[in-house]
């Protein structure tokens, strides 16, 4: 089960003004699941996302870059099963196909579609699938499917990933409510596996195309469940406010709550990693510059020995050392760097800390929640980065996926 994460229950999602959601059982690759999401925007609606740097990236990743450029987004079409990567031009084609279809549906443009899809790579989308599903989605319309649309983005998730917010903005109610889909492969670079969070206040197309990479650096680019960068990630914020826009402290008030939407479902997905069965903070601080701390926090959490070690709540605390040595700082000196496993000093001067006793170690990596604390020494800044455990389950799911 996912680690100290609650399933959210409907009536806890908040309806967003001017985004409407739409699911249907489309077939699209097991019988009787939802795996397909329709979200539609009024017009006049603002929409920013990032995505992925994966050079393998996906059709739909290619065609919502692309579609974005031209603005006024209506709808957003998402499908679970397939992921529609590495299926060249007719992969495109059948995207297109799909984005071409629900614009006729809701009379407008093509290019006013985003698509995603998440899945299996190297499989071509079923197109005449979704498009017949599209009518049940449209059908069941309404502001109030947050959690059915959360449902229908899972793939290996274990359970739904979903939260609202609801904050006072110059004497109004302003709600955010955010949406995310994850479990494995989980790596992003400049978004998430599959993110989206609607707020229903107006902000100008600046304003959202920065705090889209801001929430995303704060949130999303902070997590790792096993170092792979997925061909699919895509994180969206949408903009559905029909007042003016808003600016200074109010701004700072919204962005406050975009992040923290973002940072929950970002370590949501961790806490729903694959197999996980421990939560895993790597703080860093102390560093010289932002890159170094991610370097540092990265490499601890990538590391297979590592989250082995977590998993078996074994404190064989010198792979950490070894993760931070190899991290690539040329300049590192291990003599200044302190290690700390929660309250407990594992490593100083460059080896155990003389107050260092195995049953502390061992009694901290008992713990599902855990803080591997890194002081480098070297500077004033810091990060922080989330991930989880490797198990036996990781390598059953993973193995069986397209079983």
């Amino acid at each position: 089960m996912p680690v100290n994460l609650r399933i959210p229950k409907p009536e806890e999602l908040l309806q967003v003004g001017g985004v409407k959601l739409g699911t249907a059982r489309a077939n699209i690759r097991k019988p009787d699941r939802r795996d397909l999401l329709v979200v539609e925007l009024e017009e006049g609606a603002r929409v920013s996302g990032v995505f992925t740097k994966n050079r393998f990236c996906a059709a739909p990743v290619l065609l919502c870059r692309e579609h974005l450029k031209s603005g006024g987004i209506r709808a957003l079409v998402i499908n679970t099963g397939c992921a529609n990567a590495g299926t060249g031009e007719e992969g495109l084609i059948r995207a297109r196909k799909t984005c071409s279809e629900l614009a006729r549906l809701l009379d407008c443009k093509e290019e006013q579609i985003l698509p995603f899809s998440t899945g299996v790579i190297l499989e071509q989308l079923p197109a005449d699938r979704i498009i017949a599903g599209l009518p049940e989605c449209l059908s069941n319309l309404g502001q109030g499917g947050w959690f059915e649309a959360a449902e229908a983005i899972m793939t290996t998730d274990i359970q739904p990933k979903a939260i609202s917010k609801e904050i006072e903005i110059e004497g109004k109610k302003v709600r955010v409510t955010g949406i995310a889909k994850g479990s494995g492969m989980i790596h992003p670079n400049m978004a998430t596996m599959l993110g989206f969070v609607a707020f229903d206040a107006k902000v100008s197309q600046k304003q959202l195309d920065d705090l889209v990479v801001e929430a995303a650096n704060a949130s999303f680019n902070r997590i790792t469940v096993d170092g792979d960068t997925s061909t699919n990630d895509s994180f969206i914020l949408i903009s559905s406010g029909d007042s003016p826009e808003i600016s200074g402290a109010s701004f700072e008030k919204l962005k406050q709550a975009v992040i923290e939407v973002s940072v929950f479902l970002a370590q949501a997905i961790v806490r729903d990693g694959e197999g996980a069965t421990k939560f895993i903070s790597i703080g860093v601080e102390g560093g010289k510059d932002d890159e170094e701390c991610a370097k540092v926090a990265y490499s601890i959490a990538h590391s297979p020995l590592v989250k082995t070690a977590f998993f078996a709540s074994d404190p064989n605390l010198g792979r950490i050392l070894a993760a931070i040595g190899y991290a690539g700082i040329e300049d590192l000196d291990v003599d200044n760097i302190q290690v700390y496993l929660d309250d407990v000093l594992v490593a100083e001067k460059g080896g155990r800390a003389a107050s260092y006793r195995e049953e502390d170690g061992a009694r901290v990596m008992k713990q599902d929640e855990i803080l591997v604390r890194v002081v480098l020494n070297r500077g004033e800044k810091r990060t922080t980065v989330w991930t989880c455990d490797f198990s036996y389950d990781y390598v059953r799911i993973n193995a069986d996926y397209r079983s």
